[in-house]
């Protein structure tokens, strides 16, 4: 049993979060994670704590469920707030390594005089975590749940990955990685759901599950956290692309490999988990989604204006063939996949990883069966983004989506490009997301999206 699994102690939650309300308004909304951006947080509401160290230790960690209320933007329904997990360490004093872990002085109540930090910076509340998996402990209301066929030797040396995340994600001794779940939602996670069930399918391109963390809150479950072998030598698909296209190398070999593997992960998903058809009366919702979005995208970005006809033409498209008899079958599907949710490996193989889906939208919509074009419209989006991110010409990119498509059809039996009227539709969703978000986050970005508006208004050659 672990040390902290003794300890099963719930802090002054309430008091505890009082004190650090005024650190948190400063702290959280810098944070990659945090959801909430651009709207100020009026407060704090505590949806659970507990006590992983406890206080009086010269290390303490506090394990908090904080729901963060902010204004609603203008015209959206009221909200009750994101849920946020916070893992709160707390010292007298920071050494400077942890200096840029620091959330700030607590000037009063339960920690008053303590400085507090990002405890998934700090060496031994991930030693924590890793042993309490282990050990299988239930400490409050955390439940530690592991696979015991897979071995977790203790000792491993942690180190937090500090790249941009819209998680965290702790490293031990290179054997495993814990994704913890920044913001948090209520009911079943495919981001532990469908690799359990690629695991139990024996597909080999996906990490399996070695342990979990979940907890239950007034009577609703929550996945916080999952532990995954670390695929030890692999490199980010995203890193892999932009270093070879910068170098002025062809990636198709690599394209067509990762093509395979998405078939292979898209087959065992259908196998293991329900399929449905999808007729006209479906298709028209879908349709009718991706118009709104368009319309929404174009208000907000006048550059889209001009497209919008034709963009509109690549839906239509869609709901005339469904009109027709047309059906496609739907299933559960990866749901945000791009280059950077992929490892390469040294032996040349590829891996998906990360498999939450889109995290701003809900878990139902995220859990929903989808037609697999979905993913591949992701992928070729992105290998456009490598291209331009690199200044390679726009051939590379076009090379790397038609490699992609091939490798797909010899492992998935059915190249995507036969079916060129689902794919512009789901590529062209796509493409107004990105418009929507570049315009917003990275405005020197939007040329890329609008390159492939441009491309996806006129044409329905993909």
């Amino acid at each position: 049993m672990s040390e902290a699994a003794t300890h099963a102690v719930t802090t002054s939650g309430p008091g505890l979060l009082a004190s650090l309300d005024p650190l948190l308004r400063e702290w959280l909304p810098r944070q990659r994670w945090f959801a909430g951006k651009g709207r100020p947080v009026s407060g704090f509401s505590l949806v659970a704590a507990t006590e992983l160290l406890p206080s009086g230790n010269r290390t303490s960690l506090h394990h908090l469920l904080v729901r963060a209320h902010q204004p609603s933007t203008l015209g959206a329904p009221p909200h009750a707030g994101d849920c946020y997990q916070l893992l709160i360490g707390e010292r007298e004093a920071l050494p400077p390594r942890l200096a840029p872990a620091l959330i700030g002085h607590v000037p009063d109540g339960p920690l008053a005089g303590h400085t507090v930090y990002d405890a998934l910076h700090d060496t031994r509340p991930a030693d924590v975590l890793l042993e309490a998996l282990r050990t299988q402990a239930r400490i409050g209301g955390l439940h530690f749940e592991r696979d015991l066929r897979q071995d977790i030797p203790g000792g491993l040396v942690p180190r937090l990955l500090t790249g941009e995340q819209s998680n965290s994600s702790v490293v031990y001794g290179d054997r495993f990685i814990l994704k913890l779940l920044r913001k948090i939602v209520p009911g079943v996670n495919p981001d532990l759901e469908l690799p359990l069930a690629l695991a139990r399918e024996g597909c080999p391109r996906v990490p399996p599950p070695t342990a979990w963390l979940t907890t239950d809150v007034a009577g609703e479950s929550y996945v916080l956290g999952v532990l995954q072998p670390y695929v030890r030598g692999s490199e980010d698909g995203w890193d892999l692309a932009l270093r070879e296209a910068a170098g002025g190398k062809g990636f198709v070999t690599e394209a067509r490999a990762l093509g395979r593997a998405t078939a292979e992960v898209h087959t065992a998903l259908a196998r293991a988990l329900p399929t449905v058809t999808l007729g006209h009366a479906q298709m028209r919702f879908l349709v009718d989604g991706m118009a709104e979005r368009l319309e929404h995208a174009a208000q907000a970005v006048p550059a889209l204006g001009p497209y919008v006809p034709g963009l509109h033409s690549a839906f239509e498209a869609l709901a005339d063939l469904s009109a027709e008899g047309g059906t496609w079958t739907a299933q559960r599907i990866h749901g945000d996949l791009h280059l950077g949710q992929c490892l390469h490996t040294p032996s040349g193989e590829w891996s998906l990883i990360d498999f939450e889906g889109e995290p701003a939208k809900p878990l139902a919509e995220r859990r929903m069966p989808q037609p697999v074009a979905r993913d591949v419209a992701g992928m070729l989006r992105s290998f456009d983004y490598a291209a331009h991110s690199a200044g390679a010409p726009e051939e590379w990119a076009t090379a790397c989506r038609a490699a992609y498509c091939t490798g797909y059809a010899e492992a998935g039996g059915r190249d995507p490009r036969t079916d060129p009227v689902l794919l512009r539709a789901y590529e062209t969703d796509k493409a107004v997301y990105e418009v929507l978000y570049e315009a917003r986050h990275r405005p020197d970005w939007l040329p890329v999206p609008l390159s492939a508006v441009r491309r996806l208004a006129t044409t329905d050659v993909i």
